[in-house]
């Protein structure tokens, strides 16, 4: 099944039934799994890094949608239009959007910017 969708992953969960992670294709684990987070998921070859979209994976299941967008974006008043990312890609509503200003940036992305999540998960699942 996962060969026929182009799946990375397909689980099996009592309380959900058949689970499918269809990310875009290229699309490659970046990072192990971070607290709170889960692991993180880009397409490297498509421009996808730094500033997204990658996708936080945990246990098998997508569970957020992040953007970074540097401090200077917004200061010069640059657009993000139609960003890339859920276009075709399955995915549960988003249940929260979380964006964190990062003033000293952070590994993969060393300028000031925001980090913008939308989450499927909640606040407890996290």
């Amino acid at each position: 099944m996962a060969d026929a969708v182009h799946a990375q992953q397909v689980s099996w969960d009592a309380k959900q039934g058949v689970y499918v992670l269809a990310l875009p294709e290229g699309t490659i684990k970046i990072t192990d799994s971070v607290p709170a987070m889960g692991e993180h998921w880009a397409n490297p070859q498509a421009g996808d890094l730094p500033t997204g979209p990658i996708y936080g994976v945990h246990d098998g299941k997508l569970v957020f949608l992040e953007y970074m967008i540097a401090q200077d974006d917004f200061i010069k008043g640059v657009n993000h239009i139609n960003l890339p990312g859920m276009k075709g890609v399955p995915s549960p509503a988003v249940v929260q959007v979380d964006i964190e200003f990062q003033v000293h940036g952070h590994e993969g992305f060393e300028v000031p910017h925001y980090d913008i999540h939308s989450y499927f998960i909640t606040d407890e699942e996290q």
